[in-house]
């Protein structure tokens, strides 16, 4: 099978990938990425050692592009999207260009050429908060903030191509993700790279927001199965990780990085900060889906990789050096790739 990877060169985009490079039936894994702050091509690694791998730089809202990768390949995976919720509160417009607009773009394309399957990747946050209970897959959609609102979007309007056209779309949503390579904006590796540093790190209100931490192996482990044996039309929630309060999740990373209470702040909340999230994922289940990591050896492990990588996060001025540049006009046949 030829796979086309929307965002690989990002956090969970990237372990995703490298783990289908092994895949026995896997003939060719693409990567189609922007290298925007976010992505980079180290995250890929050992991943540019097999032949399997093709890598390009390029805009999911680049239609003529789009058509043509897609044109090529079996399937699709969809990472790609602005993903940071507080980004959204000031550039709104950003994300709805990429998340919705780029969405459609690619799903467009995927029913034109009958791709097999178009796994879309969401999130928890567009069920909204839960004071109590988890929410099922057909639970209502209630985002609050422009991020959840835009991913809330994609999600409906890759599933429409369903409903509309036959198009063989399925979505997950996955809890907090976790592990190596994630940028520094996101909590565990902030803290991290900040107590690393000997700085001082933030928490909002009382630290009381509840969110499920799944290692990013784990997610990977479930989109891959909704890949493989998911049913067009539905969406399949990925959890089973572990839920804690922000302010336990800080425990945690002192306990680990050797710091005291005496190096947190607590700052008044953020906007439409959601209390908790959950989620129900025994539909996954039914497919075989059991989460394997446990949370307390990967934090650890996380940690731990910050603490050997400083080059990964330290220079957050770097600027990502290109792989490859398609040109937006070029035909398939005449567009340059970079190969392992």
């Amino acid at each position: 099978m030829k796979l086309l990877v929307t965002g690989g060169a990002g956090f969970i985009g990237s372990h995703f990938v490298r783990g289908m490079l092994s895949a026995d039936d896997i003939e060719q894994v693409t990567v189609l990425d922007a290298l925007t702050y976010a992505g980079h091509v180290a995250n890929l690694g050992s991943g540019f050692l097999s032949p399997k791998l093709q890598f390009v730089r390029g805009d999911i809202c680049d239609c003529e592009l789009v058509d043509a990768l897609v044109r090529e390949h079996a399937a699709v995976v969809h990472f790609a999207a602005e993903s940071h919720v507080d980004r959204s509160f000031t550039t709104a417009g950003t994300f709805l260009t990429t998340n919705v607009h780029g969405t459609q773009i690619l799903v467009d394309a995927a029913m034109r050429h009958g791709i097999e399957k178009f796994v879309h990747v969401s999130t928890d946050e567009v069920y909204g908060p839960l004071l109590e209970g988890a929410a099922t897959e057909d639970y209502p959609l209630r985002p609050t903030v422009p991020y959840a609102a835009a991913k809330a979007s994609s999600d409906l309007i890759a599933l429409s191509y369903w409903q509309t056209y036959g198009a063989p779309v399925c979505v997950t949503r996955s809890s907090n993700n976790y592990g190596p390579n994630q940028h520094p904006e996101k909590i565990i590796p902030l803290f991290v790279t900040r107590l690393l540093r000997g700085e001082h790190v933030t928490l909002h209100d009382r630290g009381q927001h509840i969110r499920n931490w799944l290692h990013v192996e784990d997610n990977c482990y479930g989109i891959e199965l909704v890949l493989r044996l998911g049913v067009p039309g539905r969406v399949y929630n990925i959890g089973g990780g572990t839920d804690l309060s922000s302010k336990e999740l800080t425990r945690e990373l002192l306990r680990i990085c050797g710091a005291d209470w005496d190096r947190v702040e607590y700052i008044p909340d953020r906007l439409s900060n959601d209390l908790r999230y959950a989620m129900d994922w025994s539909k996954l289940a039914a497919l075989g889906y059991r989460p394997a990591r446990d949370f307390h050896a990967g934090l650890e492990e996380t940690a731990d990789w910050y603490r050997r990588n400083p080059d990964r996060w330290a220079p957050l001025s770097r600027s990502p050096r290109p792989v490859m540049l398609s040109p937006h006009t070029a035909p398939t046949s005449q567009m340059e790739r970079q190969h392992a």
